[in-house]
């Protein structure tokens, strides 16, 4: 894939990178599965929207929580990945679309989720969609992970030391398809508030633990933007370097997994 495709729709950069997401990003908190169904009043929701839903990581959680649940993902290699997964959640589908535009009917959805997805959308229209789409008190949600996983300070300063040199020369070579993806994540919950659509919004503080190696390190550290990078043709390992922080990544975490930590913001919107 070359780099003039960074100048198509924003979903087509996640093409070629499905598996490696799939295999290195965080899963949905248990207690995000537990939490909503309370503020909706639904014990068992009905239905279940995933907007933006990816390689269904945040969509297959709800398999055993909800009658059905539906992924709206605008890309076909995503759709691919998720339907690639599929076991015996027969009430887990998969459907083309984009947020502000789903094609479902109104009122049909106890809850609508946005995980790690809401800066890529247009956010006027896609709370007005949301809107439409939700049953009365129904629940929005719009959920993020702070980057990078919790694990020791060395691999904070790690990942920033990374980041950074994966920005410059991403920016060096004109590479901003980061500064189209949507809107910052620190206003979603004003935005939600300007929109009117809902009539209640808030932000709580979620956390979750998760295990982790040098391999799921690397993997999610190249997953934020180096691998879509690196498909594209923008920049090569070797530019990054990645040897040498594979190596300092080993001599910091060893060869054991441990215990990974991840802070989340949810901002939600009750109809």
């Amino acid at each position: 894939m070359s780099s003039d495709s960074l100048d198509a729709p924003l979903s087509a950069i996640w093409t070629g990178v499905a598996g490696s997401y799939d295999a290195y990003r965080p899963r949905t908190p248990a207690v995000l599965l537990d939490l909503l169904p309370q503020l909706a009043g639904a014990q068992r929701p009905q239905l279940i929207v995933d907007l933006g839903s990816g390689t269904g990581l945040s969509t297959y959680a709800w398999s055993e929580r909800a009658d059905k649940v539906i992924g709206v993902e605008p890309n076909a290699d995503m759709r691919r990945q998720a339907e690639a997964k599929r076991g015996s959640e027969t009430n887990v589908t998969f459907v083309e679309g984009v947020a502000d535009e789903t094609g479902l009917p109104d009122e049909c959805a106890d809850i609508v989720t946005a995980s790690q997805s809401l800066h890529w959308m247009d956010p006027q229209p896609t709370f007005a969609e949301v809107k439409r789409i939700l049953r009365p008190c129904g629940v929005f949600a719009a959920y993020d992970y702070d980057w990078p996983a919790i694990i020791t300070p060395e691999t904070d300063l790690l990942y920033d030391e990374f980041m950074a040199r994966l920005d410059a020369i991403a920016t060096s070579q004109g590479a901003d398809f980061g500064r189209r993806a949507g809107d910052r994540k620190e206003e979603h919950l004003a935005r939600m508030r300007a929109s009117g659509q809902f009539r209640l919004t808030r932000e709580i503080s979620i956390h979750s633990e998760e295990r982790g190696d040098v391999e799921r390190f690397i993997g999610l550290m190249l997953s934020n933007s180096g691998s879509i990078l690196m498909e594209h043709g923008i920049v090569t390992g070797e530019q990054l370097h990645l040897a040498d922080f594979r190596a300092r990544a080993q001599a910091i975490l060893g060869a054991t997994p441990r215990r990974w930590y991840f802070s989340y913001r949810v901002r939600y919107g009750v109809k």
